[in-house]
């Protein structure tokens, strides 16, 4: 092998490996209450082991077919593990999440069984195919769920946080890759591989960026940023929104911040810069945010209600601010909220 193969070989190879070592970073050591964790670790996983198999195929073409029906099989797995990551980072509702990922093992698992790789390849590339028709369906449900997040990159007077730029990050990295193989037959084999490489580690940087808590990473200056507030201060409001939250209070339609900071015996001025300090947004944000979370678990539990009465029941005053906040926080509007809360 010579040098620019050698190169070639490591450098497509690299990205493998080590996302082979963060996928098992997010299962056993992350944060093991964050089940979203479990969904990237997979994602991460099944990606690495579709890359080895293009590297390893590209560099030695008589690899074992059983190796090549194992790389292409993880393709299978690569969208729904995408869709259930971002719908779970979301925290919108995943307790069916299997069914997205056994169905498609077991079929794939049923036809590699029975029909393997090495002897029945004019069947595989139908199965491939139809595997790549797959993950590009999963990837348009993924940008649905994406869609707000894109809207605000265009939206000069909304910020984006950190954690969105993390989702976005995820997502356009998975479409990359999919494009990138799609076109290998065009290109060359190794392209997807070394694409996934350039993408696993812009990721990982931003990554490395997320966990920062002091880096303001694609967000606009922060208000009040010159201006602090006493630690006594930042625990008292901290205490009090906990104890907000907790009781539901934000459930009133008449709620203020006026009549809430009043409540904390502070000036309306601290808690808003706290608000945007601390918590990064704004007290109607806020407030939209608890208010959005409660529909949700509204609509997946009193089905008796229609979603007018669930939205004056989550502290709004109008069907049409419910419907607007609604669908400016979740990309989908109640009815397809509650519909997908189902399957």
């Amino acid at each position: 092998m010579d040098f620019n193969k050698q190169l070639i070989f490591f450098f497509s190879a690299l990205g493998a490996f080590n996302a082979f070592i963060l996928a098992f970073y997010f299962t056993l050591i992350a944060n093991k209450k964050k089940f979203s964790n479990y969904f990237l670790s997979a994602l991460l996983l099944v990606l690495s082991i579709r890359i080895i198999k293009s590297v390893f195929f590209y560099f030695n073409p008589e690899l074992s077919g059983v190796f090549i029906q194992i790389g292409l099989s993880a393709c299978i797995l690569i969208g729904p593990f995408l869709y259930l990551y971002l719908r779970s980072v979301s925290k919108e509702q995943t307790k069916q999440w299997w069914l997205h990922i056994f169905p498609f093992f077991v079929g794939i698992t049923i036809v590699g069984t029975f029909y393997p790789y090495f002897e029945n390849r004019p069947l595989w590339r139908i199965v491939v195919s139809g595997i790549y028709i797959q993950w590009l369906v999963y990837i348009a449900l993924s940008f649905r769920l994406m869609l707000p997040i894109f809207k605000k990159l265009f939206n000069k007077r909304e910020k984006v946080q950190r954690i969105e730029i993390w989702k976005l990050s995820i997502f356009c990295g998975v479409a990359l890759i999919w494009f990138a193989h799609f076109i290998s037959s065009y290109t060359s084999y190794i392209v997807g591989a070394l694409s996934f490489s350039f993408v696993f580690y812009l990721i990982l940087l931003t990554f490395f960026f997320k966990i920062q808590k002091q880096q303001n990473f694609f967000e606009d200056k922060v208000k009040y940023k010159d201006k602090g507030i006493a630690k006594e201060m930042i625990d008292k409001i901290t205490l009090g929104l906990e104890e907000f939250k907790n009781q539901e209070l934000y459930l009133n339609a008449d709620i203020t911040i006026s009549k809430l900071a009043k409540e904390f015996q502070i000036s309306s001025h601290v808690l808003s810069q706290f608000m945007n300090n601390n918590l990064g947004k704004s007290f109607s944000s806020y407030i939209n945010e608890l208010r959005i979370e409660k529909a949700k678990t509204l609509l997946c539990s009193q089905k008796g209600y229609s979603i007018e009465n669930i939205g004056y029941e989550s502290g709004f005053n109008s069907k049409s601010t419910f419907y607007t906040t609604f669908k400016k926080i979740t990309g989908i509007t109640p009815s397809e909220y509650q519909k997908r809360s189902l399957v």
